[in-house]
């Protein structure tokens, strides 16, 4: 397993550092930020003893709020990427600041104060020769602990779409690989204890004297090539964006395969470069709304969950109905479809086989007879569907003994180890190939078809009208089976979704002449 681990990590060493690097800038600058805010908030309620316990009991509230909460109720602020996730961890991060500023500066012997001042010192002078000074062993200590904190709960931010350490780590969930789970959780923790070695030794710096003062011509020195570094980098961001498209997938091994497959293809044939966020949590949910804000341009998508989860229509979508859903993207949203690559991945229910053998269960139909015997599991997001759970049951009158919400990445082996005993499935699902899981056939045709495209913004397409020829490559290249058989390669073979991606366009001869 050590020799898996490690070869995954050279024979992938960009991605990993990439996300490495990712993963310090978003700490880092929740961090610095939380540093700031805390110590002022904390050294002004030391002055203020009748306001502190209110400012504690709030910053106290806040902290109790589940982190996915937090990041769910953010999004529809400040929207999908690293800016959600710096907001959120900065949150987090205030508690200890401010509390251990608090506790440090109000604990100091109020005869040293009293001495202080019949010494003529200004309360100013005071506050940050003597005050400060001897409360930095607990608030430097909370600072240790703070950063290790927020490193770990980083990793989270990928459900929102930024960068970092989990995006290895839930792209390893999604598709079933354990060594990309593994290299993002080691690097993490391997980042946080290097964090804390180097803050540890600091501190004792510190505390021996030995660390030397800072002039005050070297501090504005320091922070004027930070700025400069800042509004740098902003500036190159920018001007890069302009050349930038951004693509997003959904957390589904399928959605990584689509979107690299696209974004292969734009960058072979056009001047222009791919920026992909994988795998945003909540899906169309919280990719939609982005689209809206222009913080993406396209993203994979299927026409049953556009019609009934983005125009709440009620009447089943068929084929029939494109140029309706079409039309109404145009209209309400300014979106097109594109690229319709030809393959339909509807929603069924898999059950394990040794169940569906015991009791002759074949059909959705047959399940409702035993569903009360049953644990039933589906990923977070079908339980708050127009076609979800509630339609579902509903339909077929299901009455299951628990209803289980779990990531999607997840439920094969939940079902395999019978932690649950059936769940929802898409038809080109990769591992619907093993023998351990059937596939029940939906007698009432209770789904519609959700044929995969690609919802494009009208403002991407007219600013870059070169992307329509790209669109048109797409059109009618997969069918259900080989869509099954790339998602298999991506969750039992363990391929990169990219070089899967990429291999199938060199098959279809797409790929050639590689853009320089």
């Amino acid at each position: 397993m050590i020799s898996n681990i490690i070869d995954e990590f050279i024979t992938n060493s960009s991605f990993y550092l990439n996300l490495l690097k990712e993963h310090i800038v978003i700490t880092f600058t929740a961090v610095m930020i939380a540093i700031v805010i805390g110590l002022g908030i904390g050294i002004w309620i030391s002055q203020k003893p009748k306001l502190a316990g209110y400012f504690i009991a709030i910053v106290n509230i806040v902290y109790t709020i589940p982190s996915i909460a937090l990041l769910g109720f953010l999004i529809s602020w400040t929207g999908i990427g690293n800016t959600t996730a710096i907001i959120a961890l900065t949150i987090y991060a205030l508690l200890p600041i401010v509390r251990s500023t608090y506790i440090g500066i109000t604990t100091i012997d109020a005869n040293i104060i009293e001495a202080s001042r019949a010494m003529g010192s200004k309360e100013y002078q005071i506050l940050y020769k003597i005050k400060i000074p001897l409360a930095f062993p607990i608030i430097f200590s909370s600072i240790m602990n703070m950063v290790t904190m927020t490193i770990a709960l980083a990793g989270i931010a990928s459900f929102v779409g930024a960068g970092g350490l989990g995006v290895a780590i839930y792209r390893g969930i999604t598709t079933n690989n354990e060594l990309l789970i593994l290299n993002g959780s080691i690097l993490i923790a391997l980042l946080a204890l290097v964090v804390d070695g180097l803050l540890s030794y600091i501190g004792k710096l510190v505390s021996s004297h030995k660390l030397k003062k800072v002039s005050y011509r070297n501090s504005l020195l320091v922070l004027s090539i930070a700025i400069l570094v800042i509004v740098s980098s902003v500036f190159l961001y920018s001007n890069r964006k302009i050349e930038t498209v951004e693509l997003a997938s959904k957390p589904t091994s399928e959605g990584y395969v689509l979107a690299e497959l696209v974004a292969e293809l734009i960058e072979n044939d056009t001047n222009l470069k791919v920026n992909i966020t994988h795998g945003v949590g909540g899906g169309t949910s919280n990719i939609h709304p982005a689209l809206l804000k222009g913080e993406f341009d396209m993203y994979p998508e299927y026409t049953g969950t556009a019609w009934q989860v983005i125009l709440k229509k009620e009447e089943p979508y068929t084929k029939e109905r494109f140029e309706q859903l079409n039309q109404a993207y145009q209209h309400d949203y300014h979106l097109l479809w594109k690229g319709m690559f030809g393959f339909n991945n509807t929603y069924s229910i898999g059950i394990r086989a040794d169940l569906a053998m015991q009791y002759h269960i074949k059909t959705f139909s047959d399940l409702a007879k035993y569903s009360d015997q049953f644990i039933f599991g589906a990923e977070y997001d079908f339980f708050e569907r127009e076609d979800g759970y509630k339609a579902l049951t509903g339909a077929y009158n299901y009455h299951f003994k628990k209803a289980v919400d779990m990531d999607n990445g997840l439920k094969y082996q939940a079902l395999f180890d019978k932690k649950i005993d059936a769940m929802t499935v898409f038809t080109t699902d990769g591992q619907l190939s093993d023998s351990r899981i059937v596939v029940l056939e939906d007698d009432l045709n209770f789904y519609p078809k959700y044929l995969a495209g690609m919802v494009v913004s009208e403002s991407i397409l007219n600013k870059h009208p070169e992307l329509d020829k790209e669109f048109d490559k797409l059109n009618g290249i997969l069918d259900e089976k080989t869509m099954a058989e790339l998602n298999y390669r991506v969750e039992i073979g363990k391929e990169n979704p990219k070089d899967v991606a990429k291999q199938f366009l060199q098959e279809k001869g797409l790929l050639e002449g590689q853009h320089g």
